[in-house]
């Protein structure tokens, strides 16, 4: 494992599926070892020991191993006393085609009633992805800290170097774009596809792009231009595990966190994230204060919040329908 100065940098957090037998015996070990229970909601339970801390979540169920010491825990008690495989450190062994040259794609912000829709695209081969795999990159939604996103960011740029592209969709295009393409699917599928050429115009020989399952692969394929239908492209549920993906989803995160802040203080209003009670009544002020279309400039005004908030102004949103392959 490669050690940093910054101390944001350290592989502090591991995260992996489990079975409820695992999680038994786990239970029974950590009791052992001297572990202190406590309630947590959503765990089946959630144990500490001096600075680290493990829980085990009733969705998946999976486990989380965050704080001080999660390698060596990993290591020498999870991987041969619970998984019976050594993992931390094999995974060329075990995902050999995450080291093989490719893009990983991700974005950030489509489920935000605020802010922009943010692409992100890195490009890995064999040494880049170990470096970033020393690092501690995972995807961005296991990370908690917008402090880590920036550090890891910064890391990332310095490690991929000219293998890096962002694209950020602000609200204002966004809506425009939405009302073009008609659903989130297609708008998805060119913002992809433009990530895509962009790096493929300094890594033209990569042969694969990587992202996570959103619809049916011909829609990036059918939004690619010419120079871009050459490219394997690849989707897959859970693709945040590779680690190209999983660099782009902290790429996206941090200039869609960046955005929020910048305009938020631009306007004097706290800018939240996702959908919630706290994000309506914020749109509401928006609204009081500096008129309905100011929401345009700063929110996606197909969700059903800009209709709440400003009836006459936005149309209420049709009956979602799946998508049909």
């Amino acid at each position: 494992m490669t050690v940093y100065s910054n101390p944001e940098l350290f592989v502090n957090s591991y995260t992996h599926p489990l079975n409820s037998e695992q999680a038994e015996k786990l239970r029974a070990l950590l009791g052992e070892r001297g572990f202190t229970f406590a309630p947590k909601p959503h765990t089946i339970f959630f144990a500490q020991k001096e600075k680290l801390s493990v829980a085990v979540y009733e969705k998946g169920p999976k486990i989380l191993v965050q704080g001080r010491g999660v390698e060596d825990f990993v290591k020498f008690v999870l991987e041969p006393d619970i998984f019976g495989e050594a993992r931390l450190g094999y995974e060329e062994v075990h995902s050999p085609e995450m080291f093989e040259p490719h893009f990983g794609v991700d974005e950030s912000g489509k489920g935000d009633f605020f802010g922009p829709l943010v692409i992100a695209g890195v490009f890995v081969d064999r040494n880049t992805a170990r470096q970033m795999l020393d690092l501690g990159v995972q995807d961005s939604k296991r990370i908690g800290s917008d402090a880590r996103i920036h550090a890891l960011a910064k890391e990332i740029r310095r490690i991929a170097r000219e293998g890096t592209e962002v694209v950020a969709i602000g609200p204002a295009r966004y809506n425009e774009l939405y009302k073009k393409f008609g659903n989130l699917n297609s708008l998805l599928g060119w913002g992809h596809a433009r990530v895509i050429e962009n790096l493929l115009a300094r890594k033209p020989d990569c042969p694969r792009s990587l992202s996570d399952k959103f619809a049916d692969v011909r829609v990036i394929e059918n939004a690619l231009l010419r120079h871009g239908r050459k490219i394997r492209i690849e989707q897959r549920p859970r693709a945040e595990t590779d680690i190209a993906v999983a660099a782009a989803s902290i790429l996206a995160r941090e200039a869609f966190i960046d955005w929020l802040e910048r305009k938020g203080k631009e306007l004097g209003v706290r800018l939240g994230r996702g959908v919630s009670g706290e994000i309506k009544s914020t749109a509401a002020t928006i609204v009081e204060k500096h008129g309905p279309q100011m929401l345009s400039q700063l929110g996606k005004v197909h969700f059903r919040t800009a209709h709440e908030v400003a009836p006459d102004a936005f149309p209420a949103p049709p009956p979602k329908r799946a998508w049909v392959r």
